[in-house]
């Protein structure tokens, strides 16, 4: 009786193969499949005796109802994401997909999440020390969570004083929802809060920018970028963005 294949939920990091874990690494070496978005794919160096199946952006349920199917004919199958597949990633559809086929774990094929470097881990080491104390990630993409909802986070977490990291600020077609964050969160911090601004992070291209919370729509952003907006303790020293965690200096040495 042919064995099922085992389905490994991959982390890929930020970028730089670098950022990758061993593990990472070891799942897409032991893979015969390797699914995942065109664009993360080309991060990889596939062998050849390894089939490389690409889709596109808005391809997401089918790729994993394809990397559960490949798995149960008895593939061992990679499917790939970018930064943590836990986060705003891939792990999330494929559970829905299990949930609705009626699997159960140590039956048909067996599932392993790789957790990765997510772009907030990684914003966060090119800033500094940003993230030392509670913060929040809050996605302005409006394609599956509505905007009201998105709004209501926003007010929430910069009432609760977190720092906030935004995923999917702007795209070709999502030009206005980077503004009206802006707009909610100078209702209650002050404009000059530390803004960390990272683009295509541990990748070909990258840029850092540091600037302030009334100045941060001046710059370019795009799918590619994490902002950090620090919170009420957050400053900015020379080319670094920290946050205190609320040891005393005197304390440390």
């Amino acid at each position: 009786m042919k064995r099922p294949g085992i389905l490994f939920l991959v982390s890929l990091g930020p970028g730089d193969n670098s950022q990758r874990t061993f593990a990472a690494q070891a799942a897409l070496e032991r893979s015969k499949v390797l699914i995942g978005y065109k664009g993360y794919l080309l991060l990889l160096s596939p062998r050849q005796d390894q089939k490389i199946v690409a889709s596109e952006i808005g391809e997401e349920e089918e790729r994993a109802r394809m990397a559960v199917d490949i798995a149960a004919s008895g593939s061992d199958v990679s499917l790939v994401s970018s930064g943590d597949v836990g986060i705003y990633a891939m792990a999330g559809l494929v559970y829905e997909v299990l949930k609705e086929k009626g699997w159960l774990p140590g039956r048909d094929i067996e599932v392993e999440v790789l957790p990765g470097v997510s772009a907030f881990n990684a914003a966060a080491s090119r800033l500094g020390a940003p993230l030392m104390h509670d913060f929040a990630c809050i996605s302005l993409s409006d394609l599956m969570t509505p905007w009201d909802t998105i709004a209501r986070r926003l007010e929430a977490a910069a009432q609760a004083d977190f720092v906030i990291c935004l995923y999917n600020p702007q795209s070709r077609s999502r030009n206005w929802q980077l503004t009206s964050a802006q707009q909610i969160l100078l209702a209650l911090r002050s404009g000059e809060t530390p803004v960390g601004i990272v683009t295509n992070g541990y990748r070909e291209g990258e840029k850092i920018v540091l600037t302030t919370l009334k100045q941060m729509t001046a710059y370019p952003v795009d799918m590619s970028t994490t902002l950090l907006i620090g919170n009420s303790k957050t400053f900015q020293w020379d080319r670094w963005m920290v946050t205190p965690r609320g040891y005393h200096l005197e304390k440390i040495g």
